[in-house]
C-alpha cells in the first residue's frame, strides 16, 4: 500500500469504497479486464543513494560532467541535457561532495537520505465499504435530481463539490476539449476503471519511478489497489459523463497518468517528478496536476546544499515544462501552516529516515512544487465555501482555493451527509477522500476548461483567467472552528486577495459561459 502521511497531500485521506458494480450496473470492475502493474526493478545495492547534478546547459559540459561522475564512483542513471540535470547513483559517501567541486557543476545533492529501495511503513487509513442500502439511496438521489445537468450520473447526488463551482452546469455548455489533457503527476491511474477509460490518453502516460520514463502498457498503473490517490484525483478531474458512477469536473478533457511514488515507501522522490514534468513537456500536456511534495523533505531549504540541489532539479523541470505551455497547478499542503509566517515547525523531515524537528524561514525554505515560481497554488474549502481545518494557507502565496471537503466541520445535506470528495477508485471502486489533494484537480479541471475554451492561453494567463473566474468570500471574521475560543488559523488580506483563498473559490461556470 502507499505511504500516506498525515502532512502529504495524499494524508487526509480515509476512503469509503463504492461497491456497487452489480448493485448499479457497472462495466466489469478493472481488476477484471487488466492487472495492475508489478513494481518496477530497483536498484540492489543498499549502501547506494541517487542524486542530482545540475549543470550548464552545453553537451561539452554535460560530457565533461559524465566524466567526472564515473570517476566519483558514480553511475549515469539519465540526463536532461535540455535542462541540465544529470540523476545519478552512487554508493561513495563522498560522492556530492566531490562532484560540487567540478567546473561545470552548480549544483548537486542527495535526493533522499535512506538507501536505495529502502522500505517505508504504511499508516494508511482504513476502508470503510458502504452498504448497498446507502448505495441504493445515493443513486436513487441521483435519479430523481434536478440540478441542471441534463442526465445526472449515478452517484452525482453526493458530489456536492461540482454544484458548488457550477461544474454540473458547466458540462451543459462545454464539457471540456478533446484536445486538452491534463497528467496527473501521482501513485498511478487506473485506466480500465470505466470512468477513466473514455478519456485516457496512453500516449501521454508513462511511469517516471528512478528518474526516467517507461512507456510500456499498464506502465502509469497503480502497483496495488491500496494505491489510489491517483486515481481518484483523475476521477475528479474528466471522470466521464457516461451514465457511470461520477463526473468529473471537467468531462470532456483527456486525462495521464505519470507515476512517480516508489514502489517500497510510497515516496515521491525528486528524480521522478523531474522525470514528470519533463515527459508531460515533450508529450504534449497542457496542464499537470500535483498533489503532492517532492520528499523526503516537507520544505527543501537552499540553505543545505543537498535540498538547494532537489530545489534546482524540480525548478529546472517545471520551468522547462512552463516554457513548453504547460500549466502546473499544486496543492497547498494539510499541515494548516501559513506559508506566509515568519516561521515555520517541522517536526517531519526527512520522511524517509528518522525526522528530526527544526524550525524553517520560509523565505529560504520551499514545499516543492507548489510553491516554485509559475506553479498555481490551491488551497481546500468544504461544502460551506469556507477554509477547510487542515488546509495550509498564506497570504500572496495561495493562489485560488478549491473544494477539498472537510468532514469535520463542513458537512452536506446529500445522501450520505459526507463532507469528503467523492470519487474514482482502482478496481472499478468509488470512495471518499479529503485533502488539499483533492482541491488540486477541481482547480486543475477548470483551468481545464478555460484552456477548451481559450486554446492559445499560455500558462500565465490561464492562471489569470483562472483568478478572474474565482469568486473571493473574503476573509472571516472568525475561524474558531471548534468553539473553543481559540483561532484556528488567521486570514490576512482583503476582499479580492487573501491568504485563505488567494484570488478566489474557482467557478467552473463562470469558466465556460
Amino acid at each position: 500500500m502507499t505511504h500516506l502521511r498525515s502532512r502529504r497531500r495524499l494524508g487526509l485521506a480515509v476512503p469509503l469504497v463504492l461497491s456497487l458494480t452489480a448493485t448499479l450496473g457497472f462495466l466489469p470492475t478493472a481488476s477484471s479486464a487488466a492487472p495492475l502493474t508489478e513494481p518496477a526493478a530497483q536498484a540492489t545495492d543498499a549502501s547506494s543513494l541517487a542524486y542530482v547534478v545540475n549543470t550548464r546547459t552545453d553537451h561539452r559540459t554535460i560530457e565533461s560532467v559524465k566524466k567526472a561522475i564515473r570517476a566519483a564512483g558514480g553511475t549515469v542513471v539519465t540526463a536532461y541535457e535540455r535542462i541540465g540535470v544529470i540523476v545519478v547513483h552512487s554508493a561513495n559517501p563522498e560522492f556530492a561532495r566531490t562532484i560540487r567541486a567540478v567546473r561545470g557543476v552548480q549544483s548537486a545533492g542527495a535526493t533522499r537520505t535512506a538507501p536505495l529501495k529502502a522500505a517505508g511503513t504504511t499508516d494508511e487509513g482504513p476502508v470503510q465499504p458502504l452498504t448497498k442500502q446507502q448505495a441504493a439511496k445515493i443513486a436513487g438521489a441521483a435519479e430523481g435530481a434536478t440540478t441542471g445537468t441534463a442526465t445526472p450520473e449515478p452517484l452525482e447526488a453526493d458530489q456536492w463539490d461540482l454544484r458548488a463551482i457550477g461544474a454540473d452546469k458547466a458540462a451543459q455548455i462545454n464539457p471540456g476539449s478533446r484536445k486538452v489533457t491534463v497528467a496527473v503527476i501521482d501513485t498511478g491511474v487506473d485506466d480500465t476503471h470505466p470512468d477513466l477509460a473514455p478519456n485516457f490518453s496512453a500516449s501521454q502516460s508513462a511511469n517516471c519511478v528512478g528518474g526516467k520514463a517507461d512507456t510500456s502498457e499498464g506502465a502509469w498503473r497503480p502497483y496495488t489497489s491500496g494505491d489510489y490517490h491517483g486515481t481518484h484525483v483523475a476521477g475528479e478531474i474528466a471522470a466521464a459523463r457516461n451514465g457511470v458512477g461520477v463526473a468529473g469536473v471537467a468531462p470532456g478533457v483527456k486525462v495521464a497518468g505519470i507515476k512517480v511514488s516508489d514502489p517500497d515507501s510510497g515516496l515521491f522522490y525528486p528524480e521522478n517528478v523531474v522525470c514528470a514534468f519533463v515527459f508531460a513537456a515533450d508529450h504534449g500536456v497542457e496542464i499537470t496536476n500535483n498533489s503532492y511534495y517532492v520528499d523526503p523533505w516537507l520544505y527543501n531549504c537552499k540553505t543545505d546544499p543537498d535540498q538547494k540541489a532537489i530545489v534546482d532539479a524540480v525548478n529546472r523541470a517545471q520551468l522547462y515544462a512552463q516554457r513548453k505551455g504547460t500549466l502546473h497547478v499544486a496543492s497547498a499542503g494539510n499541515s494548516n501552516h501559513d506559508l506566509a509566517s515568519d516561521a515555520i515547525e517541522d517536526a517531519s523531515s526527512p520522511n524517509d529516515t528518522t525526522p528530526v524537528p527544526r524550525t524553517i524561514d520560509p523565505s529560504v525554505c520551499l514545499d516543492i512544487p507548489t510553491q516554485l515560481p509559475g506553479v498555481l497554488t490551491v488551497s481546500a474549502t468544504g461544502v460551506q465555501k469556507a477554509k477547510s481545518y487542515y488546509s495550509s494557507y498564506g497570504h500572496r502565496v495561495v493562489d485560488v482555493a478549491a473544494p477539498g471537503g472537510d468532514g469535520r466541520y463542513q458537512v452536506p445535506d446529500t445522501p450520505s451527509k459526507n463532507g469528503r470528495i467523492l470519487s474514482t477508485l482502482p478496481d472499478g471502486g468509488y470512495g471518499f477522500l479529503q485533502g488539499t489533494s483533492m482541491a488540486s484537480p477541481h482547480a486543475a479541471g477548470v483551468a481545464a476548461l478555460l484552456k477548451s475554451r481559450y486554446p492559445k492561453a499560455t500558462p500565465a494567463q490561464l492562471t489569470a483567467l483562472l483568478k478572474v473566474q474565482a469568486d473571493n468570500p473574503g476573509c472571516p471574521d472568525s475561524y474558531d472552528q471548534n468553539g473553543d475560543g481559540t483561532q484556528d488559523a488567521v486570514c490576512e488580506g482583503g476582499k479580492r486577495l487573501n491568504g485563505f483563498y488567494g484570488a478566489g473559490i474557482v467557478d467552473a461556470l463562470d469558466a465556460v459561459d
